[in-house]
Formats: structure tokens, sequence, C-alpha cells
């Protein structure tokens, strides 16, 4: 589990650098990679965004446990 939990993490950072650089610099990077111009698809890039979204949808069950988890409160 904790393999997949890395690799969801890893795809949901892809996904994000890949917004970051398309809000800054219109750059797609995953349509780069797979020879694409800006915003088009083929079957590789479309399977690496479907990848990037079930890494999201894999990782929010580790952000409920985060956000819900007791805070550690240390003695001053």
């Amino acid at each position: 589990m904790r393999y997949l939990d890395a690799l969801a993490l890893l795809l949901v950072i892809v996904g994000g650098v890949n917004w970051l650089l398309v809000g800054v610099a219109r750059i797609d990077l995953v349509a780069s990679l797979t020879g694409q111009e800006f915003g088009q698809t083929d079957a590789i890039s479309s399977a690496i965004y479907i990848l990037v979204g079930l890494g999201a949808i894999w990782l929010v069950p580790t952000l409920i446990r985060w956000v819900t988890r007791p805070v550690d409160r240390v003695a001053a």
C-alpha cells in the first residue's frame, strides 16, 4: 500500500507541475512528452491524464486522515 501511495503522490505532483507550466508558460508537459501540441491528446497522453486523476482520487482518504487527525500538542 505504501508504494501505491508514493506512486499516487508522484502522479499528482506530475499533474500539478503540468498545470503550473500551463498557467505560467502555456507549456503542456504531458503533450510535449508524447509529441503532441498544446492541448492535443493521443492514447498515451490520455492514459497519463487518467493515471494522474486516479492518483488524486487514491489520495483523498490520505487527505481526510491527515485533516481529521488530532493535533499533537506539546506542553510549553
